[in-house]
């Protein structure tokens, strides 16, 4: 299936509203098209999944290009998902960001697909949310 994917990397052409649809139906929330459409075009690399004319997956880094990048907001479809396009796009991300030190932000429950691609547990990250009571519901933090 996923060899009929395609893969770009470009913020323009993307309808952000059916974006904001791929993001709450992987599912990793819900997020206003316009706020998706701000936080992928600053973002140093983006990532878009394609199944024909219609958009399955995406994601996004921020990074120095040099040290240290974050991936965020990998998600697809659901009916995409456990066919081999989320590790597709991970090894395309990493390729391109190019850095020895990658962190990413995982739903909880996903750690084990991370762990294939050769990410660990950290033991020392540390976060501050708007709303900690919402992350901890969500598995996010511990209060």
């Amino acid at each position: 299936m996923t060899t009929d994917i395609v893969l770009t990397f470009a913020t323009e052409g993307i309808d952000w509203a059916e974006a904001a649809s791929v993001f709450e139906r992987a599912p990793l929330g819900t997020r206003e098209p316009d706020v998706l459409r701000r936080t992928f075009e600053n973002s140093d690399l983006t990532c878009f999944a394609w199944d024909g004319a219609r958009l399955v997956g995406i994601a996004r880094a921020l990074s120095d290009l040099t040290v240290h990048s974050v991936i965020y907001d990998l998600c697809m479809l659901p009916e995409c998902q456990g066919k081999g396009l989320g590790t597709r796009m991970m090894e395309a991300m990493l390729e391109r960001l190019g850095t020895p030190g990658v962190v990413l932000w995982s739903v909880p429950g996903k750690e084990p697909f991370y762990a294939r691609l050769g990410f660990k547990p950290m033991l020392t990250a540390m976060a501050r949310f708007e709303d900690p009571e919402r992350s901890a519901a969500g598995g996010y933090i511990s209060l």
